[in-house]
């Protein structure tokens, strides 16, 4: 599907970006890693056995200098660019909004958002010269669930890369490039350990509200990283060639509660 494509993957250390990955491996593509984490990007490396098809640079997402010098390296390696799958993120501060501070803000919108802004620019030029895919991995939170009380700013981060999407499908669309937006609900990952959680300042804002079977009707249970990989994989092929500026949500209907 993905033979000898050239796909680049933010925060590709772990969960759904190491999945798909893995996924894009399988499929013949020549990948791409970044990550702020240099052991994971190692260990995802050796784990896959494929050293002339696997480049990985270590950078901050939210630094335009490590974005632009770690996407050039890239494709200067590879000789091209296909692919973007822009997948860092963080939950970042969960605390009632008097209680989040100005450092909050920046942490969690330079990590989700501003890192989506400069991964994309960085992209353009080389995507620019035969089109390609874009999947940028937002989140049902900030969407079509606003019930998550103390996730105010990774909502609106979240929020704001469906927004940007959009508006990048339409302008990029001159170059035959799209751009398609994920919003995956609970996946089993590790994100949680990048999670500030202040339960006992959220229980003065908490509403209640209980699913005595669960909220995931699908599967009574989360995603897997690879369930979202697939979909990634989908997106970014000429399988969905007609598809840009478009949502897509996987949440095993859990919203639809």
């Amino acid at each position: 599907m993905l033979k000898d494509k050239v796909a680049i993957i933010t925060g590709a250390g772990s969960g759904i970006g190491k999945s798909t990955a893995k996924l894009f491996l399988s499929e013949g593509a020549n990948v791409g890693l970044i990550d702020i984490d240099k052991e994971s990007l190692q260990q995802l490396k050796d784990e896959v056995d494929a050293d002339e098809k696997v480049r990985y640079r270590t950078a901050d997402v939210g630094d335009a200098s490590m974005v632009k010098r770690a996407i050039d390296e890239l494709v200067e390696s590879f000789g091209r660019l296909d692919i973007v799958i822009i997948n860092a993120g963080i939950n970042g501060r969960v605390a009632p909004i008097e209680n989040l501070e100005e450092e909050d803000w920046h942490k969690t919108m330079e990590t989700n958002f501003k890192s989506t802004f400069l991964t994309l620019k960085y992209c353009i030029p080389y995507l620019k010269k035969q089109g390609g895919s874009v999947v940028i991995t937002s989140s049902i939170n900030g969407n079509r669930e606003f019930g998550n009380i103390g996730m105010s700013l990774y909502a609106s981060s979240k929020a704001a890369q469906l927004a940007f999407g959009k508006m990048a499908a339409l302008e990029l669309s001159t170059y035959h490039i799209r751009v398609n937006v994920i919003c995956p609900g609970y996946v089993k990952t590790n994100i949680q350990e990048n999670t500030d959680s202040e339960h006992h300042l959220l229980n003065k804002v908490r509403i209640p509200v209980e699913y005595p079977e669960g909220n995931q009707p699908l599967e009574n249970d989360g995603a897997e990283a690879e369930d979202v990989g697939e979909l990634i994989l989908f997106l970014a092929s000429d399988r969905s060639k007609h598809i840009t500026g478009t949502e897509v949500y996987i949440d095993g209907g859990s919203t639809l509660l």
